[in-house]
């Protein structure tokens, strides 16, 4: 189907709203918001967890014209992520998910601020041992005591070692310094409720570590494409670490359920199919209904930075209509199609930033993939529609990028790849849309 198809097939408005990634305003985003539906299951304790988890990640920002009169490196809007909070604990979501590696570090302290103007027993705290480079005993425990004092606590419900997928990783980490142990001991003090995991990395690790300690909870990444697929940095499918904790009967949080925004604007033609299956329904409700279908799930974490990302999701698991046999067909072909026209693994996480030459990575990529998804993509000279993506393709990248953070500003120095979760080679990618960019401004 070519663009053109797509909107004639589903109509101007709805094919432009699909194309842009955002819900119909006369359907999905103008929908009631329910009170006291949400969807929520038993962890190992018999704690009731909404399915619906608010990750911390992305946080709204003040606006730009304001950052100036800052000091220091906190731009976060905190009034804005205070309503959000209080709008997400009156529908029933109670579970908060951070790090002191999110938002520059300053994720752990907002979520406290915000979570401290409501009794304790109202909400559930989850965050991570984020040492990522700060390995050393002293470091780890310095960060960890930090973590109760932003977070406004004397303990925590979900307590994960964060992000390991390597052997080598989790024993510079974990091992060396005892911080394994000691995590375990505060387990059994109290202070840490129940104790888990988040991986990313490689399927023989998982395996492994998944026997070796008695987890209570693991976090993986799950969604309707990694199902059945090998994606960027894992290389076991979501499948095959859901059924392990099944197996196990260990409860499976969920990050990536959308792969940082890009099932939220899937390609057009994928697009056209949800909008046959459901045509008030937003690309994301499905990719949340796939994940939210798996009984074993305890919740689904998503980075909700705007009020209206949090009203949708709130809907699509208030309460949860799991899918049919006839959804998880069509969301196979969704996914065959994303495997066809394949983005650049990219899920917005921040962790390449800030780049020293000045680069947006993330919003480079970004552009890249929607260009892709909405069919701005001016890969053929021949294509009638060729000018027109090609215009689309370079203002719409000078619009969101400043000339100055473009990719052709990439010096291959590598310093942005060692933490990316997802191993994208970045300085490649770069070359890529560099080279790509140049093509499209000389073949006019």
């Amino acid at each position: 189907m070519e663009r053109r198809e797509f909107i004639k097939l589903v109509g101007a408005g709805a094919a432009l709203t699909a194309l842009s990634g955002c819900r119909d305003s006369s359907s999905a985003a103008s929908a009631e918001t329910p009170l006291g539906k949400m969807t929520y299951r038993a962890d190992k304790l018999g704690n009731n967890v909404s399915l619906l988890g608010y990750g911390c990640m992305r946080y709204p920002r003040i606006a730009r014209a304001r950052r100036e009169s800052l000091s220091g490196d906190n731009d976060l809007d905190q009034e804005a992520i205070n309503e959000s909070i209080s709008y997400a604990i009156e529908h029933g979501v109670n579970i908060f998910d951070t790090s002191p590696r999110y938002c520059k570090g300053f994720s752990e302290k907002a979520t406290g601020i915000a979570l401290s103007r409501y009794p304790r027993d109202k909400y559930f705290i989850s965050t991570k041992m984020s040492n990522h480079t700060q390995k050393t005993r002293e470091e780890s425990l310095k960060m960890y005591y930090k973590q109760f004092e932003d977070l406004q606590t004397d303990y925590i419900d979900y307590y994960l070692v964060h992000s390991v997928g390597t052997h080598q990783n989790f024993k510079e980490r974990y091992l060396d310094n005892g911080i394994m142990d000691f995590l375990l001991k505060e387990r059994e003090s109290g202070k840490i409720r129940q104790l888990g995991w988040s991986f990313h990395g490689e399927g023989d690790f998982f395996d492994w570590l998944m026997a070796q300690y008695p987890w209570d909870f693991v976090l993986i990444q799950l969604n309707y494409l990694d199902w059945n697929h090998v994606i960027g940095r894992t290389s076991a499918n979501a499948k095959h670490q859901y059924e392990v904790l099944v197996e196990k009967n260990i409860p499976a949080m969920i990050m990536e359920p959308l792969l940082g925004g890009r099932l939220a604007m899937p390609h057009y033609k994928a697009r056209a199919l949800m909008s046959q299956a459901s045509p008030g329904a937003s690309a994301a409700s499905w990719a949340f209904r796939f994940a939210g279908s798996l009984p074993n799930v305890l919740t689904v974490l998503s980075g909700m930075t705007f009020m209206e990302n949090l009203q949708d999701n709130i809907r699509t698991y208030s309460p949860l209509e799991p899918l049919a046999e006839k959804d998880y067909a069509m969301l196979n072909e969704v996914a065959q199609i994303a495997l066809e026209y394949r983005n650049i693994n990219c899920t917005s996480c921040q962790y390449c930033m800030p780049c020293p030459y000045g680069l947006d990575i993330p919003e480079i990529f970004t552009h890249f993939n929607r260009s892709l998804n909405e069919g701005n993509f001016p890969d053929n000279k021949l294509d009638p529609d060729y000018r027109r993506a090609r215009r689309a393709f370079l203002v719409g990248q000078d619009r969101k990028i400043s000339p100055l953070r473009q990719a052709n500003r990439c010096t291959g120095c590598q310093i942005c790849t060692k933490d990316c979760p997802q191993r994208i080679d970045i300085p490649k990618e770069m070359q890529r849309i560099d080279k790509f960019t140049e093509t499209l401004k000389v073949n006019v």
